[in-house]
């Protein structure tokens, strides 16, 4: 209804008005009557009638009020057709009347609108909304968006209008961004009959005036009132309510109402027990807007950091589905927790809630509960940001999780729960731990900046971790350990100050698809017993090794990229013996596949190329199965078997190495079956310094240099392998070397088939020696140097003499025809049978070779080819 005011300025223009009413009307009059009749348009004769037109319409108003909504605007076609019919009818009866004296217009359609909203800005919502069914004037003006700004901001005292479209639903909307007319007053309509609750008597003066509006002094007080209504609505004004014990067994709605930052001014909090407890019956309630807090000094007979004592600043018991938005949870004690929903049934809803600066854990969800907890920042809390426990399953999406004094989120005890696009950061031990058969799912989150690691699963833990991104952790981005298993799959696992991902103490798991690079130490490392599955990932630009296997680590390793490592692609050390097949490992600094210190295992099927150091070293003990690889593009060969190395080396491809496809040395014995050895830039396979083995059923071809050379004291044995195509010598056997050469085929070798320098005993059986080049004997018979057919890239075994009369020295080697054309006359001595270019035909000598043309200037003297580097990877991870 209007105001009091308003009704007292409304009868004095009607008095006003009716010293004019007995007047005739005039035939203009008319037509202005029958025009505002088809246009519903007040005529100048019907403004007279606007009075009485008003109050009937405010008494209806009024009857409408008592009935339903104040909101609801006349909108009745019939009633407006009938005023019009009226207007018409009163039209044409005065109109034969005498015609009376002219009256002045109706007082308030002369009034400017800026008269009009002055006077309706002294009215309230109700009186507004009368207005607005007067015509249409006032129904503009009654609705002007300042007018209702001031009216809700009194009321609701919010700064944003905050829409209520539907059941526990609030937001609040920018009114310059709003679809609608009024965002003002479509906001008060959705919260107009709510319960309001403010902290003292003194913040009820402005709802005093409003009768259809209640308002109570405690949330209490306001939740036992509402508990028999039907309207569950509670507004909690600006305050600070303190020692409220709120329990909550009804599908009740309480909201802070206040300016601004809301949570910051609406604040609830409790120093004996727990602040909000929904209990069985609150299933729906909804809370939101506002801070809650729970201050406990410290119990000198409590146990510091534990959780179930009860005392909570928000408890979710068994069967409860509360919403939780928009609010700020403090909890300022070492007992209980910030937040537990706990038991069956227990599935509350979480948006936009900040659980911060917590004495014990952040949220607690515990025996069975549920619920789903989005966009929610959880930091800076003495325990575990998240603990989820004892078959919990929640869903947790887009939360941050960050700055914790402790781990950030903790799954134990059998608890699951489903992690998504999770941001979790910069807590003291790891982002994620999980232990003791709990099982989450974590999927497309941010785990980083660990100070000490990024996800720990232990005590026989599993999980599933996929497509995250897990970098800049302290130490491992992954620690699986104690018999744990866990999926680690399609993670980006970068620049971590240790490793990438650490498998020790018995651990399991599939690692799998991942991205694995830039780390500190090895990419993968496995180690005391663990054996994992490890596929399809890739390995790369670590500033150590690819994967580290030590202490008698298991494992299968395959079908993953390894490459661009600083150190190693693969260690495998200390008892270990995992399987690797088909892998690709290249392109490494280093070695390929590093045996060593009793390292064992199979390797197979796998493509090992373009290393700075050989594809393939084995040492010190190291006994592995290596078959059916393709090792090729090694800076320094293929394989390097030295320091009592062993291994089976059967049906692998070795080709287009630097230097030997194969190297033995050093007491080394390693078994090669049915290899294809070819296309080396030097030789096929080099066995000196004491090294043995046993080579049976090779295939060695078109290699540079000389397809076996044993030298220093080396004895294997050769069995039934085809030597052929070479570009030197098939066999040459020199300096103390001795061998078993047994139904082996020599053929089409450039230089010769089986040579043996000076003072060698060779045990030859049954060899097969056909078809080669003998470019060596055609040379010396045609008078020519050895270097024309040698150059200074191979090592033509032939007679090796030394000039006196030039003053050479036992490495310059001279050839026979050098000898005999070039120092003629000279004081020359025979020195052995044995590998060497000529130094004459070189143009390293003092004279000029008058046989092979222009000097190539070389000072390479070595008798051998030369040894291989062994790798330096003797750095720990």
């Amino acid at each position: 209804m209007p105001s009091k005011n308003f009704r007292n300025y409304v009868r004095k223009t009607r008095s006003s008005s009716r010293l004019s009413s007995g007047a005739s009307t005039s035939q203009s009059d008319l037509k202005q009557e029958q025009n505002a009749a088809e246009t519903d348009q007040p005529s100048q004769s019907t403004k007279r009638r606007e009075p009485s037109l008003f109050r009937r319409s405010s008494r209806r108003t009024s009857k409408r009020e008592s009935e339903s909504d104040v909101f609801q605007d006349s909108s009745d076609q019939g009633y407006m057709q009938t005023r019009a019919k009226r207007a018409k009818k009163n039209a044409l009866k005065k109109a034969t009347q005498a015609k009376a004296p002219a009256g002045g217009p109706f007082l308030l359609r002369i009034l400017p609108d800026e008269v009009l909203l002055q006077i309706f800005s002294y009215l309230i919502e109700s009186d507004l909304c009368s207005l607005a069914q007067v015509c249409k004037r006032f129904s503009i003006l009654a609705n002007d968006t300042v007018l209702w700004k001031h009216l809700y901001q009194e009321v609701f005292e919010y700064t944003w209008p905050m829409m209520h479209p539907s059941e526990k639903k609030f937001y609040q909307v920018n009114p310059e961004e709003y679809d609608g007319h009024n965002p003002w007053k479509d906001s008060f309509r959705q919260l107009h009959k709510g319960v309001h609750v403010v902290p003292e008597p003194i913040g009820g003066s402005r709802l005093r005036k409003r009768k259809n509006m209640k308002y109570h002094f405690s949330i209490d007080d306001a939740c036992n009132v509402i508990d028999i209504t039907q309207n569950k609505l509670i507004l909690v004004h600006s305050g600070i309510y303190t020692d409220e014990w709120i329990f909550i067994e009804h599908p009740v709605t309480i909201i802070g109402a206040a300016p601004d930052k809301i949570v910051s001014h609406v604040i609830v909090e409790n120093t004996h027990t727990s602040t909000f407890v929904f209990m069985d019956g609150s299933d729906d309630a909804y809370v939101g807007y506002m801070t809650i807090r729970l201050y406990l000094p410290d119990d000198p007979n409590s146990v510091s950091h534990t959780t179930d004592e009860g005392k909570y600043c928000m408890k979710i018991g068994p069967n409860c589905s509360p919403i939780i938005d928009h609010c700020y949870i403090r909890c300022i004690s070492t007992v209980g927790s910030a937040v537990c929903v706990t038991g069956h049934g227990a599935c509350p809803t979480f948006r936009h809630v900040n659980i911060s600066d917590c004495e014990n854990v952040g949220l607690y969800i515990t025996d069975n509960a549920e619920g789903l907890y989005e966009d929610c920042e959880i930091n800076n809390n003495a325990l575990a940001g998240i603990w989820v426990k004892d078959h919990a399953k929640p869903i947790i999406r887009r939360c941050h999780v960050h700055h914790g004094r402790d781990v950030g989120v903790f799954t134990f005890d059998h608890g699951s729960g489903y992690f998504e696009k999770c941001d979790i950061h910069h807590n003291r031990i790891a982002g994620f731990e999980v232990k003791a058969g709990a099982n989450p799912t974590v999927v497309n989150c941010s785990i980083h900046h660990g100070h000490t690691g990024g996800i720990y699963v232990h005590a026989r833990g599993r999980g599933q971790f996929i497509d995250n991104k897990i970098y800049n952790n302290q130490f491992a981005g992954v620690w699986v350990t104690s018999n744990s298993d866990p999926t680690i799959r399609g993670n980006d696992i970068f620049n971590g100050h240790q490793g990438g991902v650490y498998v020790f103490g018995d651990g399991k798991g599939l690692i799998e698809k991942n991205n694995i690079y830039g780390n500190a130490l090895a990419g993968i490392q496995i180690r005391t017993n663990s054996s994992p599955i490890v596929r399809h990932n890739k390995i790369h630009d670590g500033q150590h090794g690819g994967i580290y296997v030590h202490e008698r680590g298991q494992g299968i390793i395959e079908e993953n990229e390894i490459y661009a490592n600083t150190l190693a692609g693969v260690w495998v050390t200390t008892g270990s013996s995992p399987t690797l097949r088909r892998n690709r490992i290249h392109s490494g600094k280093q070695v390929g596949v590093y045996f060593y210190d009793n390292g064992h295992g199979i390797l197979e099927d796998n493509d090992i190329y373009n290393h700075m150091y050989s594809g393939v070293q084995i040492r010190t003990g190291s006994n592995p199965t290596i078959k059916r690889n393709k090792i090729w593009g090694g800076q320094n060969g293929g394989i390097l078997v030295y320091n009592s190395g062993l291994g089976v080396i059967e049906h692998n491809e070795i080709f287009d190495n630097a230097m030997a496809g194969v190297w033995i040395k050093t007491d080394s014995n390693p078994t090669m079956r049915n290899n294809k050895i070819h296309d080396g830039r030097d030789g096929g396979i080099c066995i000196f310094n004491g090294g043995r083995g046993i080579l049976e059923e090779n295939e060695i071809f078109r290699n540079a240099q000389a397809g076996v050379l044993i030298s220093t004291n080396s004895q294997p044995v050769l069995r039934r392998n085809r030597i052929f195509d070479g570009f030197a010598a098939g066999v040459e056997i020199t300096n103390s070397a001795t061998a078993l050469l047994e139904r082996n085929q020599v053929f089409n070798n450039k230089f010769g088939g089986i040579f043996l320098a000076t003072s060698i005993s060779a045990v030859l059986k049954e060899n097969k020696v056909f078809s080669n080049q003998n470019a060596i004997e055609k040379a010396v018979k045609h008078g020519q140097c050895l270097y024309k057919i040698s150059s200074y890239t191979s090592y033509p075994m032939h007679d090796f003499y030394r000039c006196h009369t030039c003053n050479t020295t036992d490495r310059n080697a001279i050839c026979i025809n050098c000898i005999r054309k070039c120092h003629h006359d000279h004081v020359v001595e025979f020195i052995r049978h044995d590998r060497f270019f000529c130094d004459c035909g070189a143009g390293t000598l003092s004279g000029t070779c008058c046989l092979a043309g222009e000097p190539t200037h070389d000072t390479d003297t070595l008798y051998d080819s030369a040894p291989p580097t062994e790798s330096n990877t003797n750095r720990q991870a």
